[in-house]
C-alpha cells in the first residue's frame, strides 16, 4: 500500500507535464498556423538590412533548388517559437511554481520576466542598428571585382546566429544576478573583476560576431553596460543579512 501511495505522486508531477507541454506545443502549433500565410512578408522583412545595401534591382539567389522555399519556412518556424515564448515559459512556471517557496516565486518571477524581455531586447538591437551597420561596412569596403550575390538560406543561417548571440549576449545581468543569489559571487568581486570582464566580453564577441570590427564593438559596447547594470541589480536584489548577525 505505502508504494502505491509514494508512486502516486510521481504519476501526478508526470501527467501534469504531459498536460504543458501539450498545451504549450498546441500554442506553438496555433501561432505557427497563424503566420504560414505571411511566409514570403517575414523574410522579405528579414533580408531588408542586407537588400538595402546592395545596388538597385539585385536581390538574393537559391543555389539550393528547394532553398527558396524552405528558407521562408524555416524562418517562420522560428518566428513562431519566437513569439511563442512567453505562452511556453508559462507552461514551464506553471509546472515548477507550486513546488517553490514564497521567496522563490517573488524572485523567480521577475528573473523570468527580465530573461525574456532582455532577450527581444537583443535581438531587436541586432535587427534594427546591427545587420544594417554590418552590411553597410561589408558592401562599402569590398572591391569592386566582387559582387554579392547572398543565398537565401545561408542568409538566415547567419541572421539567426547574429539573433541567437546578440540575444543570449543580452542576459548578462540576469546571469550575474542569479550567481549573486546562488552564493558564487558577491556584487564586491564583480565589482573588483570588472577588468578581467571587460577584456572576456571583447574576446567573446570576437567569437560569437562576424569577423568584422563594426558588429564586435556593437556586441562589446552594450554587454559592458549590461555588466554594471548587473552589479547594480545584484547588489539590489542581494539577500540582507539580519542586524543581529551584522553586529
Amino acid at each position: 500500500m505505502s508504494d502505491e501511495f509514494s508512486e502516486s505522486p510521481l504519476i501526478e508531477h508526470l501527467v501534469e507535464l504531459r498536460a504543458r507541454l501539450v498545451r504549450g506545443l498546441l500554442g506553438l502549433g496555433v501561432v505557427l498556423l497563424a503566420l504560414l500565410p505571411f511566409s514570403r512578408t517575414l523574410y522579405s522583412h528579414l533580408a531588408t538590412p542586407l537588400i538595402s545595401q546592395l545596388p538597385a534591382g539585385q536581390s538574393m539567389i537559391a543555389t539550393n533548388p528547394a532553398g527558396a522555399f524552405f528558407a521562408p519556412l524555416k524562418l517562420t518556424f522560428f518566428t513562431a517559437v519566437f513569439v511563442a515564448v512567453p505562452w511556453l515559459l508559462y507552461q514551464a512556471w506553471a509546472f515548477v511554481a507550486p513546488g517553490l517557496y514564497a521567496r522563490e516565486k517573488r524572485l523567480a518571477l521577475p528573473l523570468l520576466g527580465s530573461a525574456v524581455a532582455l532577450f527581444y531586447i537583443g535581438c531587436a538591437f541586432a535587427y534594427f542598428l546591427v545587420l544594417p551597420a554590418v552590411f553597410h561596412f561589408l558592401t562599402t569596403f569590398r572591391p569592386e571585382v566582387i559582387a554579392i550575390t547572398p543565398d537565401a538560406s545561408a542568409y538566415l543561417d547567419f541572421v539567426l546566429a547574429i539573433f541567437f548571440a546578440f540575444g543570449a549576449s543580452f542576459e548578462l545581468p540576469v546571469a550575474m544576478v542569479i550567481l549573486v543569489l546562488l552564493g558564487w559571487v558577491t556584487p564586491q568581486q564583480l565589482r573588483e573583476g570588472r577588468g578581467y570582464a571587460i577584456v572576456g566580453i571583447f574576446v567573446l564577441a570576437a567569437v560569437l560576431t562576424p569577423p568584422d570590427v563594426v558588429s564586435q564593438l556593437m556586441l562589446a559596447i552594450p554587454m559592458c553596460v549590461l555588466y554594471e547594470l548587473g552589479i547594480h541589480a545584484a547588489r539590489w536584489l542581494m539577500p540582507r543579512k539580519p542586524a543581529a548577525a551584522e553586529s
